[in-house]
Formats: structure tokens, sequence, C-alpha cells
């Protein structure tokens, strides 16, 4: 095991995490996979350093997000009734539980390349399918219920899977709810963002508990201000009202392509014989997986 991260990998990563963050194609499974399909010694990295990576660019995607929707947060909170409290309530229970009590599960088995594209496969069809058949309902986000609340909180603990996407996850249970593009877009948004700050606040004091790898602050620091600034600026671009009207259709197909990447540098098409790739596939079997 390498304890060294490369500052430029860790800026590639945190310039990364905006966009993915931000759209449903699900960042914790590019973390992965970004290193994976260029070929970085990313998966012979200490399991610790890479779990203090991918904590500090959420930490810095999660203030970011904090920062552009915090006028979001003041409206929400000053309009909240018994009925919206719930949904809250409800969205935010599921991942927790899940989180609690199926993360070891899901770190050891559920973060290698080829279960990040097995989820980035069904998710996007997933998406695809609910966004098609919800055309022509348009539910208002104002009208969610209680069992709205439970579908988003659902979601959000399927999305705990690295390649699930929990912005997609979320859309799909919006869309299949029958909300319409941008409510759906708003719904997901602020059932998602409790969840990222909540998550990255309880990883950050853990990983302060125990300390950051030594010889890998710089690197730490330097990936999550990329990813804080990545997020900041794609938040003004890909947050715009007109732009959550559009079809889910073409994330299910850059998902689609990239899942179909994958699975093509895992069969060996694009790299050396069979004895290292095999050496290859094992090294990144259970690899770090997302928050």
């Amino acid at each position: 095991m390498s304890s060294r991260l490369e500052l430029r990998h860790a800026v590639a990563l945190g310039l990364a995490q905006g966009p993915t963050e931000l759209l449903p194609v699900s960042s914790s499974g590019h973390t992965t996979l970004i290193p994976f399909l260029a070929r970085w010694p990313y998966a012979e990295l200490d399991g610790e350093l890479r779990k203090s990576l991918e904590i500090a660019l959420h930490a810095g995607a999660g203030l970011a997000l904090a920062i552009d929707m915090r006028r979001e947060l003041i409206d929400a909170t000053l309009g909240l009734d018994r009925r919206r409290a719930s949904v809250i309530a409800l969205s935010l229970a599921p991942p927790a539980a899940a989180g609690y009590a199926l993360r070891p599960f899901i770190e050891r088995r559920l973060g290698g390349p080829r279960s990040i594209a097995a989820a980035l496969a069904g998710g996007a069809i997933a998406m695809a399918l609910a966004d098609a058949g919800s055309a022509g309902r348009n539910r208002n986000q104002l009208d969610a219920c209680p069992r709205d609340g439970l579908a988003l909180g659902l979601a959000q603990a399927v999305a705990l899977i690295p390649g699930v996407s929990r912005n997609g996850a979320t859309l799909t249970a919006a869309r299949a709810r029958g909300f319409g593009r941008r409510d759906a877009q708003t719904l997901s948004w602020h059932a998602a963002l409790p969840v990222i700050l909540g998550a990255g606040a309880v990883d950050a004091a853990r990983m302060a508990r125990r300390g950051s790898p030594q010889g890998a602050r710089g690197a730490l620091a330097v990936g999550g201000a990329s990813a804080f600034l990545s997020t900041l600026a794609s938040a003004r671009l890909l947050r715009r009202p007109e732009r959550a009207e559009r079809s889910l259709l073409p994330y299910s197909l850059y998902r689609l392509l990239l899942a179909g990447a994958v699975i093509r540098r895992l069969s060996g098409r694009a790299h050396g014989s069979g004895c290292s790739r095999a050496r290859s596939a094992r090294r990144w079997v259970g690899g770090a997986p997302g928050l």
C-alpha cells in the first residue's frame, strides 16, 4: 500500500466533484471510476487515505451547496409546518438507519468498479422509465405528503450504494410520484442536502479524532478546496430553473456509456494479458466507496 496521494490527482477529483454532485450521475462513483479508467495507482493507496480524500471532497461540496442554497434553506425553515416537518423527517430516517446498519457491508462489498457499473446501469434505466412514465404529470412540491417523504428517504437509502447517485435516486422517486421536473429537482435537493451535511459532519468528526494520514494533509486540503470551488461554480450553472425542465434521458445514456466503459476495462479489452488483468481487477475489488 502507498501513502502518497498525488496532488494533481486530488485536484482532478475535486474538480470533478462539483458537476457530478449536482447531476444525477453519482459523485462517489466517479471518485472511484476516474482513477480506474485513467489507470492511476489509486487502488494501491492506503484505504484510510482514500476514505479521507472522499470525506474531504464531500465536505467541500456540501459546504458549497449550503452556501448556494442558503436562501432556500432559510425560506423552508421559516415556512415549516407539521406536514412539511413529517416529509423532511421521513426523507431523513431511512438513509440514517441504513447508513448506521449497512455502512460496513457497503464499504466492504459495494465500492468496486464492477458494482458501481451495475448501479450506474440500473439507476439509469429506473430514472429514464420514471421520467418518461411521468410525462404530463406535474404535481407541485408544496403538495408533498408524508408518503412522498418516505419515497425520497428510501431512495436516499438505496443511494448509499456507490454508483446509484443520491440526486438520481431522489429524482427518480419524485418523478415516479408524479412531480414535475422542476419540482422534482427542488424536492431532490431539499431532501439530499441535510443528509450530505450530516454525513459529512459525522465523517469529518471521526477523521479529526483519528487524524488525517501523515504527509497527506496538503493534498486532502487541496482536494477539498477544489471540490468546494467546483461545486460552487457548478451550482451557479446547473441549478438554473430552466435546466430543471430538461429530460433526464441524456443523463441515463451517459450513465450507461460509463458503465459500458468500465465493463470493457474489466474485461481486459483495453489492457494487457490475462494475468495482469486478474491482478488489476483484484486490486479494485472492494475499492473505497463513496458517501
